[in-house]
């Protein structure tokens, strides 16, 4: 009876746990590949995939939240980030390709508004 009632326990924390974590992963953000750039996409792809899961290439510019403007080759790579609209808000470059995917994730991390934990509406 005991040993059930401690499984029952474990269950419910495991999926408290699960639940929360739910709640903490990433909202899906989408790159439109630039026309200018050179770097071919399923080489962005696959570093994209190991580095920032939660964002993912898109051919549909209009449904995009960034455009990615990837040049350069081997050991010197340059990759622009634009906000939907036309500004540049993000620039980088390395040697290796992976290296300036990984800039690019952390700035994206770096984007995602913080919950607002004491709102308080304003009154008139």
């Amino acid at each position: 009876m005991k040993r059930a009632l401690a499984g029952v326990a474990m269950l419910v924390l495991m999926l408290c746990a699960g639940a929360g974590t739910a709640k903490a992963q990433r909202a899906p953000v989408k790159l439109y590949m630039s026309k200018r750039s050179m770097v071919p996409v399923g080489e962005i792809v696959r570093h994209l995939q190991n580095r920032c899961p939660n964002v993912s290439i898109t051919t549909d510019d209009k449904k995009s939240d960034y455009m990615l403007d990837a040049v350069g080759w081997s050991g010197r790579y340059r990759l622009t980030l634009y906000r939907r609209g036309g500004d540049v808000v993000f620039s980088t470059t390395t040697q290796m390709l992976t290296n300036s995917v990984k800039d690019v994730c952390k700035f994206i991390g770096s984007q995602s508004a913080p919950p607002i934990t004491d709102y308080k509406p304003a009154t008139k």
